[in-house]
């Protein structure tokens, strides 16, 4: 795994990805948490009017390993505990936001979650990310 190669192709986050959400996010490197925000469109339909849960599980885990990259960690996602709790409607803007809770050695324990503009929780994840090495090329 080249950790060196261009990110921005990342179906989240990358600007060049032609398919890609290309969602921009702010960070606080200090606090370790990130934000952001999307407005799923028809293309990210589920079920009528609901975004497919798949992506909102891409969204809660871009998160959670976003903010560690963007922190100068440099870490993958190890397992993510997932809780879809109202639809997320398509054509209204979510607030995706993530952070570090703890870490011990290179594992981290991350959260994230996905709100609708009012501030209701629409889904929400635990999960640990690992620190690893990049691969000096």
């Amino acid at each position: 795994m080249d950790l060196n190669a261009d990110d921005s192709m990342c179906f989240v986050c990358g600007q060049r990805n032609p398919i890609g959400l290309k969602i921009k996010f702010d960070v606080d490197a200090v606090n370790l948490k990130i934000e952001g925000s999307f407005v799923p469109r028809s293309e990210h339909q589920g079920y009528t009017g609901i975004m497919h849960g798949g992506l909102v599980c891409a969204l809660l885990d871009e998160a959670i390993v976003k903010v560690l990259w963007e922190s100068g960690i440099t870490a993958v996602s190890a397992s993510l505990d997932i809780r879809l709790a109202k639809p997320v409607p398509l054509g209204e803007r979510v607030i995706i936001k993530g952070q570090v809770i703890s870490h011990k050695g290179r594992v981290y324990n991350m959260t994230s979650r996905l709100e609708n503009e009012a501030g209701t929780v629409l889904a929400h994840a635990e999960g640990k990310c690992v620190q690893v090495s990049r691969k000096e090329g």
